[in-house]
C-alpha cells in the first residue's frame, strides 16, 4: 500500500511539473472589421482548402471564395457578408493552425463575430452549425443596423474613467472594452458625430467600419430570432478552456457557451478581460487565426512581451511551425 501511495504521489508531481513547463497557447479569433479584399487568396493554393471554403459556403448559401478573393472592400463590409466571411477564414486557418498545435493546452477566445470561431474549434458547434448562426446572426443584424443609421467608434488614449463616463454622457454605449487603451463607443451617427467633436481629454476617436451600433440594446430585433435558432442545436462541452466576452472567464459549458453567443448580440465585449484571464492563466504565445492584426495588436498593450503570430497566409503557418519548435 505505501509503495502504492508514493507511486501516486510521485505521478501528481511528474504531471504538476510536465503541465509547468508545458506551453500555453491561446488561439484567437477576431471580429468585424478585420476583413481585406483578397484575403483568403493565398489560402486557395493549399490541398483542401477550396473544398473546405466551399462547404462552409453551402451551410452559409453564400459564395465564400468569391467574396473572400475578388469582392471589394465596400461590399464585404456588409454585415451579412462580413461576418460569415471572417467565421470561415477563422474556421480554415484555425484547423490548420490547431494541426501544429499538436496536444498543447490551448485556450480559445474570440472577439465579437471571433467568438463562434472559437467556440467551433472549441468543438461546442460542429462548422456546419456555426455556419448557420452566423447567417441568421448576420441577416438579423444587417436588417436591423439598415433600418436605424448607427455605428461604432473607436476611443484611443485617456484615463478610462472619464471616456465611459463621457461616453454615457453622449447617449452613447461602451460596446467594447479591448484593452490597450481601447474603448469602442456605439450608438446613432448623430451621437458620435458630436462625440468626436467634443473628444475626452487626451483621446482620438475614430469611426469603425461597420455598419451598425453591435452589441448594443439597438441590435434587440436580431437577438429573438438568433435565440430561436440556439434552440434548435445541441452544443457540446468545449474540448478545451474557452472564454466568454461577457467576463473573460470560461464557459462552464457547452450550453453556457451558447447562450453568452446569443447574449453577446446586445451586450458588450470585455477583451480587457479575456486578456486578463490569458495573462493569468500564463499564456507563452498568442496564435491569431485570418483575418488576422487586430487582436496581436490589441495584445502588444495588453499582454506586452507575450510572443504572438498573425496568421494571413501559409507562410505565417511556417513561421509559427518555427516559432513553436523555439
Amino acid at each position: 500500500m505505501k509503495k502504492i501511495q508514493e507511486t501516486f504521489k510521485f505521478l501528481e508531481k511528474t504531471t504538476l511539473l510536465l503541465r509547468w513547463f508545458t506551453p500555453v497557447i491561446a488561439l484567437l479569433c477576431p471580429g468585424q472589421g478585420a476583413q481585406k479584399p483578397g484575403f483568403l487568396t493565398p489560402w486557395l493554393e493549399l490541398d483542401g482548402v477550396s473544398e473546405h471554403l466551399q462547404k462552409l459556403s453551402a451551410a452559409a448559401d453564400l459564395d465564400l471564395i468569391r467574396y473572400g478573393t475578388e469582392a471589394d472592400e465596400e461590399t464585404i463590409k456588409d454585415t451579412a457578408i462580413a461576418q460569415p466571411l471572417i467565421v470561415a477564414a477563422g474556421l480554415v486557418t484555425g484547423k490548420l493552425a490547431q494541426r501544429l498545435l499538436g496536444d498543447r493546452d490551448v485556450i480559445f477566445a474570440g472577439h465579437s463575430v471571433g467568438e463562434i470561431t472559437a467556440a467551433a474549434l472549441a468543438g461546442v458547434l460542429t462548422e456546419e452549425e456555426a455556419m448557420k448562426f452566423i447567417r441568421v446572426r448576420a441577416n438579423g443584424m444587417a436588417e436591423v443596423a439598415a433600418a436605424t443609421p448607427t455605428g461604432m467608434s473607436a476611443v484611443l488614449g485617456g484615463v478610462e474613467d472619464n471616456i465611459r463616463e463621457a461616453i454615457s454622457a453622449a447617449g452613447l454605449t461602451a460596446a467594447n472594452s479591448n484593452g490597450g487603451g481601447q474603448i469602442v463607443a456605439a450608438g446613432s451617427l448623430e451621437n458620435l458625430a458630436a462625440f468626436a467633436e467634443n473628444p475626452p481629454a487626451k483621446t482620438r476617436v475614430i469611426p469603425l467600419k461597420v455598419a451598425g451600433a453591435f452589441h448594443t440594446s439597438y441590435m434587440e430585433a436580431a437577438q429573438g430570432p438568433l435565440a430561436d435558432f440556439a434552440d434548435t442545436l445541441t452544443p457540446k462541452d468545449p474540448t478545451s478552456a474557452l472564454l466568454s466576452n461577457f467576463d473573460g472567464a470560461p464557459v462552464s459549458s457547452g450550453s453556457a457557451a451558447l447562450d453568452s453567443l446569443v447574449a453577446q448580440v446586445t451586450r458588450p465585449v470585455r477583451w480587457d478581460l479575456c486578456m486578463a484571464s490569458l495573462s493569468e492563466a500564463g499564456v507563452e504565445h498568442l496564435v491569431e487565426v485570418a483575418p488576422a492584426g487586430t487582436l496581436v495588436g490589441l495584445a502588444k498593450r495588453g499582454l506586452r512581451g507575450t510572443p504572438a503570430s498573425a496568421i494571413n497566409s501559409p507562410d505565417d503557418l511556417n513561421a509559427l511551425t518555427a516559432a513553436l519548435s523555439a
